[in-house]
């Protein structure tokens, strides 16, 4: 096994132990929470959503990813490389969904109450649940098209009008076919894509308004410490990483789509790039529940000993 072959295959390791290890733990996190008694708020069950999404779109494909680096040929069947890489799909779908559900809601949520979205204040934690596990039912159904053009390894020894995907291959299909593939696969994101940039933009005028109406009247007391500034704040650089990732990933996507015979350093390179974000995504999300840890201690220890919460 080349050296090459070799670095690859630690990067996806890293890459996957790491990811799969900070997913797993935002997850104990709100398990914990649940056992304690703490109710469950709407941001926090689209972050649920979020991580279960990351968990399977790093698994699945991180996994054989790292396996076939490693130098192991022919490790899956038709039928293992469809499935994994339609699981791969479908997470990598509702993580951008969750995404996208996440930055909408925090935007209407911090809204001015004299905006127009004072309506949907009011309407959005009804529809949130039912738009996410409607969201998880349409990423289910528009990637069933994926598992016709994959296939395994073992059981192709040439490759011929097939591409080259490191643990599977993809098979060319007629350029209308496939241009309406990538339509009915690139529709939801870009719409997802689209209204996080909206909801983005939007918070930031918001908190910029309300930081200089603040300056004038309580300078010690600003919504830059308050819980839904910082919540605002991370779901703002969740979106950033995530807009940034995505992009240089389209960008890998089409290269290896448009090259007929794309070198295998281009298709790994894209591959890592894709994980990135479901690997770094679970440790902006602790960089925000971090500073709700002091408020979690006190209130446990308070339920330790009542005699104190009463004195206070």
């Amino acid at each position: 096994m080349a050296a090459s072959d070799m670095a690859v295959g630690i990067i996806f390791l890293s890459q996957t132990v790491v990811g799969a290890l900070g997913n797993s733990c935002v997850l104990l996190h709100y398990l914990v929470h649940y056992l304690m008694g703490f109710k469950v708020k709407h941001p926090d069950f689209m972050i649920q959503h979020l991580v279960v999404a990351n968990l399977l779109a790093l698994l699945c494909r991180g996994v054989p990813q790292t396996v076939a680096a490693f130098g192991v040929k022919g490790f899956l069947s038709d039928v293992g490389c469809q499935l994994l890489f339609y699981i791969h799909r479908v997470g990598r779908g509702m993580s951008i969904g969750s995404t996208c559900h996440l930055t909408v809601f925090q935007a209407i949520k911090i809204s001015p109450e004299n905006s127009s979205c004072l309506d949907l204040k009011v309407k959005a934690p009804k529809y949130m649940g039912f738009s996410v596990y409607l969201s998880w039912i349409l990423y289910l159904l528009i990637n069933i098209i994926i598992i016709s053009s994959m296939t395994g390894k073992r059981s192709n020894n040439n490759a011929t009008g097939l591409r080259d995907l490191g643990y599977c291959f993809s098979v060319d299909s007629e350029i209308i076919l496939q241009s309406l593939y990538v339509t009915l696969l690139t529709f939801p994101d870009a719409l997802c894509v689209g209204l996080m940039l909206w909801a983005s933009s939007s918070m930031v005028l918001i908190l910029h308004r309300h930081q200089q109406r603040m300056q004038h009247v309580h300078k010690s007391r600003s919504l830059r410490s308050s819980p839904e500034s910082r919540a605002t704040k991370t779901i703002l650089l969740l979106v950033s990483t995530f807009v940034f990732f995505y992009t240089l990933s389209c960008l890998f996507q089409i290269c290896v789509a448009v090259i007929y015979n794309p070198h295998w350093l281009l298709v790994k390179v894209g591959a890592i790039v894709a994980g990135c974000f479901p690997a770094l995504c679970p440790f902006l999300l602790m960089s925000r529940d971090s500073s709700a840890s002091s408020h979690n201690l006190y209130w446990v220890r308070n339920r330790k000993n009542p005699d104190i919460r009463r004195n206070v």
